[in-house]
């Protein structure tokens, strides 16, 4: 994963694998911040009450910003949440939760056969985590005749915006979202088209929004 971006999961997911006869069930989730981490966390414990162990891992923040934790929930110690951790921020990851839920199958697996298997159960999650990215946006909003709406909607996502909202009323009004790094050449784009009979009012600013990754 690319480590420059500020990587995280869009949305929850689970999966299960199963190593002799027990199951590892991995419940991964975005959260911002240790609060939010903890809270699914009990919500995971509350989702399988009857589980013989639940190993919790997070990561929040990014780059040298980060709050990191693990717990072997009553395994033996440095076999569960440690090497969970260890996959986790292997990842590239950040504002990320997991949980790897266990049920006895009956037959002991070892220290070395419980590490491989907390590991392996956050490592075969991480390929379907959906992603975004927390980058730095702003909103515009802006009004355009209907015969220009096509060509715009084309201008919008040739510069990778979102179109929060729209109004058709006498003409149609715009709410746009861009990363900063698209919003010059939007402007231009849309003054161009516009031919210079157009004006753009600067909604917002945010330093993380949550853009998902194509």
């Amino acid at each position: 994963m690319d480590s420059e971006k500020r990587l995280i999961p869009l949305e929850e997911i689970e999966n299960e694998i199963l190593v002799v006869n027990s199951r590892f069930i991995a419940s991964l989730a975005p959260a911002k911040i240790v609060e939010e981490a903890r809270e699914y966390i009990a919500e995971i414990k509350r989702r399988y009450p009857d589980a013989t162990h639940n190993v919790p891992a997070f990561v929040i923040g990014h780059g040298k910003s980060l709050i990191t934790h693990c717990s072997d929930d009553g395994e033996p110690s440095g076999t569960s949440g440690r090497p969970a951790l260890a996959v986790l921020q292997g990842s590239g990851l950040g504002n990320v939760v997991v949980v790897v839920t266990r049920y006895f199958g009956g037959t002991k697996l070892g220290t070395g056969g419980l590490v491989k298997a907390y590991g392996d159960a956050v490592r075969e999650i991480l390929p379907l985590v959906k992603l975004a990215e927390l980058v730095e946006t702003v909103t515009l909003a802006f009004t355009i005749p209907y015969n220009l709406y096509e060509l715009c909607i084309r201008l919008i996502e040739s510069n990778n915006g979102i179109v929060l909202d729209k109004v058709f009323a006498v003409e149609v009004d715009l709410l746009v979202q861009f990363k900063v790094e698209n919003e010059e050449s939007f402007k231009t784009d849309l003054v161009e088209l516009c031919k210079g009979q157009v004006e753009i009012v600067e909604i917002e600013r945010n330093p993380e929004t949550v853009f998902p990754v194509s």
